[in-house]
C-alpha cells in the first residue's frame, strides 16, 4: 500500500497540535491505510479467533487520540509509532478483561522470530507486556525501538528517524533487546491474572 504523503500529514499533525479540533478527522483518511497495516501487524502477532478486528483496533485508537489533547507528533513516523503503542495498549486491556472472565485462560501470542532465538516461540501477551515493561524501566530506549520495530514495523532508518538517533545505535539496541527480551520471556512464568 503506497504511503501518505509526508507533507500534508505533518501539516495536519501540527495543526491540530495548535487546536484545530478539525485536523484530526482529516488526517485519518490519509492514515488510515497505515494505521490498518499495523493493527494487522498487531493481529499476526494475537492468537487465532481473536474477536477484535483490524477496523475495529484502528477505531479504537482513533477515539483515544481524539480523546487526548493534542501530542507534539515530531514528524509522521512518531504518530504512526504513538498509534501502535496504543493499539498495543487496547490490546494488553483487552487481554486482562478476557483473562478475568476466565481465570486459566491464556493470551498466546507468537513471538516474531526477529524477536527471539527461538522460532516459533509463543508468549504471554501480559508476560510480553510486563517484559516491555520492566526493559522500559532498564533502557527506555531500548523499549522504545522494540515497540517502533515490532508492533509498529518501522525499518531501523525509520527508527532511527523517530527517535533522533544513529541507524547503528538502533541496530544495536534492537539486537540487545531482542536478546534481553527472548532471556526474560524464558525465565518469566505464565500471566495468570
Amino acid at each position: 500500500m503506497p504511503e501518505p504523503p509526508a507533507q500534508p500529514v505533518s501539516e495536519l499533525l501540527a495543526k491540530w497540535r495548535a487546536g484545530d479540533e478539525e485536523s484530526l478527522r482529516r488526517l485519518v483518511p490519509l492514515v488510515y491505510g497505515e494505521l490498518r497495516r499495523i493493527a494487522h501487524c498487531h493481529f499476526r502477532n494475537e492468537r487465532p479467533g481473536h474477536t477484535l478486528q483490524t477496523t475495529a483496533l484502528v477505531h479504537e485508537a482513533y477515539l483515544c487520540l481524539m480523546k487526548q489533547h493534542p501530542l507534539d507528533f515530531q514528524n509522521r513516523e512518531h504518530f504512526f509509532a504513538v498509534s501502535a503503542n496504543l493499539m498495543r495498549q487496547i490490546l494488553v486491556q483487552y487481554a486482562r478483561r478476557r483473562n478475568a472472565a476466565k481465570r486459566n485462560a491464556r493470551n498466546k501470542v507468537p513471538l516474531d522470530s526477529a524477536m527471539t532465538l527461538l522460532p516459533k516461540q509463543t508468549v504471554d501477551l501480559l508476560a510480553l507486556d510486563a517484559a516491555l515493561n520492566t526493559l522500559a524501566k532498564l533502557d527506555a530506549q531500548q523499549s522504545r525501538i522494540v515497540e517502533l520495530r515490532f508492533f509498529t514495523g518501522l525499518s531501523i532508518e525509520e527508527t532511527s528517524r523517530v527517535l533522533g538517533v544513529s541507524p547503528a545505535t538502533v541496530k544495536r539496541d534492537w539486537t540487545t533487546a531482542r536478546i534481553w527480551l527472548s532471556r526474560e520471556m524464558r525465565t518469566t512464568p505464565p500471566h495468570d491474572a
